[in-house]
């Protein structure tokens, strides 16, 4: 089955933000950002803005009828900064005009003193000074310190990786409309709509039942949209009470750029302990988190970091500590894998450094670790592993030894160009790992003519959700997918929901609308079996048939919906789940966090000219844990699509931000991401079956997020050929390894060279 939306999408007719036809009286909001990172603000003047041509208003903190916060977490975002600013892009004031326009060209008129403070960019300089967001935190198994006595070799380094960009197609935006009685109906562009309708109601001091949210689709999301969508739609929110009109903001490109929070860039320490037989003994890992100005989600990303610190490896001594920094840029948010890249880097850099220092295949100190079923992880859940079937089927079916060959014969041959390969296994996380998240619901529809009605709190952003979905129902009822519709997200329809992220949406919406779906099933069966004089458990329906006894009746779906509408048997079903299992107990770091986990092995290979930097990548071949795929075009673009992004982010993906806190890196120009030329030259994806029971709608693993983790191993694809041309070079791991880094560490340490 397709994807619902390719037709739409590809006849330009699909609805977006800004696709929603606008209101008579609409009015457009801009806001005016801070232009230094940390500072007391001493005077505001919007005295020529509000003078400028069609300017209503102009809003400062000192409007907001309700609270000035926003923090989902930690009360400690301001929507509009007040007597300080915390980072460049800081929102300070809104002007809201007759045109966007004129928005825009009100802002350049805003005159702000503001007296600059103590600028930290470095989390480490945050550290050091205790400016952290929460207490630090610790994962343990057995005794890393006692370990590391026993151990034959031990190695330390650091680790570096940087932010991203999360380059969504669509900016963010909403679109807020005043309702009778002081209500607000609101269009956004976000991930979490209950974590809007909250922060709206903060802002507003209006109670939720008055804050509908209302989100058709999105256009790319990857985590940014999951709680930076909040002040857009509050500001909205907030003009519009004020004005009592429409207001609408969608940010440009720059904006968005500049205001918004990245992945969390890390600044880690390593150290790794081994045997004779190359076991991992110890391990121990320290990470210095860039939470950005505020929290937002980084307490939730510094716990994914951890519990995916080891990756795909059973570590029997682990202390793994975590620090979330607070930094003067703006607050780092979700991004998809949510924290477990930067920790999967590390444990990789780390097995890195040791085979490079024992001379040799950093595959047989990966190979020789992964987990078995049983093993524990260092936060106390078992393993159900598929690490050694995915590494094997990925070594044979790709036949590894055949590609090392084949690239230690090109590289003897040529001078100028070399070629590198590096194994990836991963390991991913299946669940919110704050576990009152698990949790979904589905309002199911069937009309009296047998067509069907869907909501859940599913939010569509590219990834496929809805068509999933719509297979569960089309599944369950045995009828034609043309004859149901997936609602839009809506929170007025379904309420509390949890975000669409952590790779958990088509489980969590998909397991409500199955348990909807088999109570009205349930219903319909039994008015079908009293009206053939039968057992319900005689009845079934197939291909929109009604059989009895595996024999065709009078009855067909249509015509059975309608008998059970005559009969006023309810044909609604709100159905509620909970994902099972699941919990944590942060006072000990110990539990049961994941559903379950998702594995796979890829491997990269990449030529690259010594002569300038450059690189492509030949391959990525993958051998991936799918369980028991419902849709395999689906599944297939979210690993391509994770795949490349992930290799954006370890390769060309560059954050930069001056001493100052300005991002430099604040447009198209001067931020590169994957484009058809630098995505690898083929991708190849071998799905890896398997019929265990898990957690997972219909068995089929989630594949948002775990897909990503594979890009790590570019990283390391070009390690491996630099040092193909340089054995000398000293190689620090730091991300992304940019053309100018590879240059750089293919000519450096010439002196040794030469010895």
């Amino acid at each position: 089955m397709i994807n619902i939306d390719a037709r739409t999408h590809v006849k330009g007719e699909s609805i977006y933000l800004d696709d929603i036809p606008l209101i008579n009286g609409t009015l457009y909001a801009a806001a005016f950002d801070s232009p230094i990172a940390h500072g007391k603000i001493i005077s505001l003047n919007v005295a020529d803005a509000e003078n400028c041509e069609g300017v209503v208003c102009v809003l400062t903190y000192k409007n907001i009828v309700g609270e000035n916060e926003i923090g989902g977490i930690i009360r400690d975002e301001p929507l509009l900064a007040d007597h300080h600013v915390h980072f460049c892009g800081m929102p300070v004031a809104l002007v809201v005009a007759e045109t966007d326009e004129q928005a825009r060209a009100a802002i350049k008129k805003i005159k702000v003193e503001i007296e600059p403070l103590h600028v930290i960019t470095d989390p480490r300089e945050a550290a050091a000074k205790n400016e952290l967001i929460i207490p630090p935190r610790k994962f343990k198994i057995g005794d890393s310190s006692a370990a590391f006595k026993h151990c034959d070799y031990i190695f330390q380094g650091i680790a570096e990786t940087n932010g991203q960009e999360h380059l969504y197609i669509e900016t963010q935006g909403a679109y807020a409309i005043p309702q009778e009685n002081n209500a607000l109906k609101i269009y956004s562009s976000t991930q979490g709509p209950t974590a809007v309708q909250k922060a709206v109601s903060k802002v507003t001091g209006l109670a939720m039942h008055q804050i509908e949210i209302d989100v058709i689709r999105l256009g790319g999301g990857f985590g940014g949209k999951e709680d930076q969508a909040n002040t857009w739609a509050a500001l909205c929110a907030m003009a519009a009470q004020i004005t009592k009109r429409p207001v609408k903001y969608s940010l440009h490109r720059m904006e968005d750029m500049r205001m918004t929070g990245k992945r969390h860039p890390y600044s880690s320490d390593f150290k790794i302990g081994l045997n004779k037989d190359f076991n991992i003994i110890a391990y121990e890992a320290t990470f210095y988190q860039n939470a950005g100005a505020s929290a937002d989600l980084s307490p939730a990303v510094l716990e994914r970091t951890l519990f995916h610190c080891t990756n795909s490896y059973f570590i029997p001594n682990v202390t793994a500590t975590a620090y979330s920094c607070r930094t003067n840029l703006p607050p780092n948010t979700a991004f998809r894998g949510f924290g477990g890249p930067q920790g999967m880097f590390v444990i990789e850099a780390a097995i890195t450094k040791a085979a490079e220092e024992l001379n040799i295949d950093r595959s047989i100190i990966q190979q020789k670790n992964l987990l078995q079923t049983g093993n524990e992880f260092p936060y106390g859940q078992l393993v159900v592993s598929e690490a050694n079937e995915c590494w094997n089927k990925a070594t044979s079916f790709y036949n590894v030894n055949q590609i090392k060959k084949d690239i230690e014969q090109f590289n003897a041959k040529n001078k100028l160009y070399k070629k590198g390969v590096a194994l990836m296994p991963i390991c991913f996380g299946i669940s919110f790992t704050n576990t009152m998240m698990n949790h979904a619901r589905s309002l199911v529809h069937v009309f009296s003519d047998g067509s069907v009605n869907i909501s859940t709190g599913a939010v569509e952003m590219g990834q496929g959700v809805n068509t999933k979905i719509l297979q569960v129902v089309a599944q369950i009822f045995s009828i034609h997918p043309n004859k149901i519709k997936i609602n839009t997200t809506n929170t007025f329809r379904v309420a509390n929901t949890s975000p669409s992220a952590a790779s958990a949406t088509a489980d969590l919406n998909g397991k409500a609308t199955l348990i909807a779906c088999n109570e009205i099933l349930k219903r319909l069966k039994q008015v079908a079996a009293d009206e053939l004089n039968t057992e319900e458990k005689n009845i079934e329906i197939k291909n929109e048939e009604v059989l009895l006894n595996n024999d065709k009746t009078s009855l067909d779906w249509k015509s059975l919906v309608l008998l059970a509408f005559t009969k006023r048997v309810s044909l609604s079903e709100n159905g509620h789940y909970a994902t099972p299992e699941v919990h944590f107990d942060k006072t000990k770091e110990k539990g049961h966090p994941f559903a379950y986990h998702v594995f796979g092995t890829a491997i990269v290979t990449v030529t690259v000219d010594c002569l300038r930097g450059i690189y492509e990548f030949d391959s990525v071949k993958v051998v991936h844990d799918f369980g028991s795929s419902m849709n395999k075009k689906i599944d297939l673009g979210q690993i391509e699509g994770g795949i490349v992004q992930g290799i954006g982010w370890m390769t060309m993906e560059e954050i930069i931000y001056n001493a100052n806190g300005k991002l430099i890196s604040n447009a198209l120009s001067t931020y590169k991401i994957p484009d058809i030329y630098s995505a690898p030259k083929n991708i190849d994806v071998e799905f890896y079956h398997s019929d265990k029971d898990n957690l997972a709608i219909f068995r089929s693993k989630a594949v948002g997020e775990p897909p990503l983790m594979y890009g790590i191993g570019a990283y390391f694809a070009l390690h491996d050929a630099i040092k193909a041309f340089n054995p000398f070079a000293k190689i620090s791991f730091n991300a992304p390894m940019t053309p100018e880094k590879v240059l750089m560490n293919l000519y450096a340490s010439s002196k040794e060279a030469k010895k």
